[in-house]
């Protein structure tokens, strides 16, 4: 079974009248001309959503959205990252997912300083990846797993040398 660490929020949105009203289409920006999907959420699926949100409050620098207990909600300029609790998934999509789980997606944020960003952390993360380097394709990163072990990087273009 394929593990998955996000969801769809539409179909969670018509089971549950707690769903937060983010989730309708944003008004300000047209669907693609082509009709092809925008990825606008990525969704979290955790047994402690408290925790996670007081991780990603101070690495992102800012408060959480939250709706009930069972879900929190960070907005940024390109999409929003999610934190739904893994009792909430299961009654509302029973083994649709797996908390804390996830090995195969990182998810990335653009940042101005990516050193910068690493000496600010250094007393938030408890496990590093990878410190300051710039990659072969052109960007410096740090990697980092959050409380659940998601892979994280926080990422800005490479100076020119």
């Amino acid at each position: 079974m394929m593990r998955r660490v996000w969801t769809l929020a539409a179909g969670l949105a018509a089971m549950s009248t707690t769903w937060p009203i983010t989730y309708r289409a944003t008004p300000d920006k047209p669907p693609h001309s082509d009709h092809s999907p925008e990825l606008v959420n990525t969704c979290l699926i955790t047994n402690d959503v408290e925790k996670l949100a007081s991780f990603y409050e101070p690495v992102l620098g800012f408060k959480a959205k939250w709706s009930g207990e069972d879900y929190a909600e960070f907005h940024t300029d390109r999409g929003v990252l999610a934190i739904f609790s893994a009792r909430a998934q299961e009654k509302y999509i029973p083994g649709s997912t797996k908390a804390a789980s996830n090995e195969g997606i990182v998810l990335e944020f653009r940042v101005d300083d990516v050193d910068q960003q690493y000496l600010r952390l250094q007393s938030l993360v408890k496990t590093w990846v990878k410190p300051p380097t710039t990659q072969p394709w052109g960007t410096r990163s740090i990697y980092f797993r959050d409380p659940d072990g998601n892979l994280v990087d926080f990422f800005a273009v490479a100076k020119a040398e």
